[in-house]
């Protein structure tokens, strides 16, 4: 009889503590779900959608490029390559887009700021993926950073820059880069 009780007991504590769990009162620990940061994400169909964009801008005026884009924390979101776009310009497209939503402001505004402040050359050199040139945008949407846009392909960065800019304009994006071309 007593393991019966025994078993009985068992349950019941494992009733009580389900319970508690339910209504947030058990494990103190426990981070509940409300308490967890919230952070937009951008959608893959915004991120084609862009990519698609700049690439049309850049066909338009001739260039051929490879337009990449990336999520907040710098991971490859989408890829577009361009018909006859060098293979180089995989690479640089990336690491253009991973580069401006790292430092959360364009490549080329970064470049600047490393000509005039030679100190900060060792930039280059945080990691693998830092590409310090022109074509590289944060994507920043209703007042967050949810991402990066990269051209690499078109000759000159502030072209690079300018197909960027028309992928931000094709989804919402504030913009990045200037109006000139």
């Amino acid at each position: 009889m007593a393991l019966f009780i025994s078993n009985r007991n068992h349950w019941l504590v494992i009733a009580c503590t389900g319970m508690l769990s339910l209504l947030g009162l058990a494990a103190p620990g426990v981070i509940l779900a409300d308490e967890l940061p919230k952070e937009s994400v951008l959608p893959l169909g915004l991120a084609n959608k862009a990519i698609q964009a700049a690439l049309e801008a850049c066909k338009k005026d001739g260039y051929r490029v490879s337009v990449s884009v990336v999520d907040r924390a710098g991971v490859l979101r989408a890829m577009g390559r361009a018909d006859g776009a060098g293979p180089h310009t995989v690479d640089s497209s990336r690491k253009k887009a991973y580069t401006a939503v790292s430092v959360r402001r364009p490549t080329s505004e970064l470049a600047d700021l490393m000509m005039k402040v030679p100190t900060l050359q060792g930039l280059r050199d945080m990691n693998g993926d830092i590409l310090i040139l022109g074509g590289g945008l944060p994507i920043e949407i209703g007042g967050e950073i949810v991402g990066g846009i990269g051209v690499g392909g078109a000759p000159g960065a502030h072209l690079d820059d300018a197909c960027a800019q028309e992928g931000l304009d094709a989804i919402g994006a504030a913009p990045k880069a200037p109006r000139s071309k």
